[in-house]
């Protein structure tokens, strides 16, 4: 389970006043946990990007704890997972959060799976195989890619009535279709929108 603490932005008297770094072990010392995004700070596409090994074991030998975060929703934590094995980085599923994760988190913590309704996707595989973790049925997605919509004159699309969200993420198949569909199931539906 995912448990979110509310984090308050610093105010821009405390960015003014922030010194530059002049004692990196003090700094070190008093960190507990890091968080990395993935996309240029881990890596570059499929290479990893310089000396990302030695600092991540360092920061373990230390004992810190590191939590790694990314926006693209395309993979699960198991794709991650894959990824990280590939590029020869031991990295936990429980240390990775994606914005693919963060929505099923958000639809199991709000005990969604309980309505017996199903998710609409626009968005990848990721996003999929994080729903099936939990148990929400799903449509759309990749199996949605080349459909096309109606658009003559009285054209309609009939939509499931069962979908109750909607979960958004990074599309490389985006069409009229999906973006039918999903508006449809929130107007029609009343389904919740969740970005992936």
């Amino acid at each position: 389970r995912l448990d979110a603490t509310a984090v308050e932005a610093p105010s821009l008297e405390t960015l003014a006043s922030m010194q530059k770094l002049t004692a990196p072990a003090a700094f070190l010392d008093s960190v507990d946990v890091f968080i990395f995004d993935c996309d240029g700070v881990i890596w570059k596409g499929d290479s990893l990007i310089d000396r990302v090994p030695e600092v991540l074991a360092k920061l373990r030998a230390m004992g810190k704890r590191i939590f790694f975060v990314t926006n693209n929703s395309t993979k699960s934590r198991k794709g991650y997972k894959k990824k990280f094995d590939g590029l020869g980085l031991d990295v936990q599923p429980e240390e990775i959060f994606s914005s693919s994760f963060a929505a099923a988190a958000y639809l199991e913590q709000t005990n969604f799976a309980a309505t017996g309704r199903k998710v609409y996707v626009i968005g990848e595989v990721g996003i999929e195989e994080e729903l099936d973790l939990i148990g929400v049925p799903h449509a759309g997605g990749p199996s949605d890619k080349d459909k096309a919509p109606d658009m003559s004159p009285g054209g309609r699309l009939a939509i499931d009535p069962t979908v109750g969200a909607v979960v958004v993420g990074f599309d490389r198949h985006v069409n009229y279709f999906k973006i039918q569909y999903a508006q449809l199931a929130i107007n029609e539906n009343g389904a919740d929108m969740s970005p992936g």
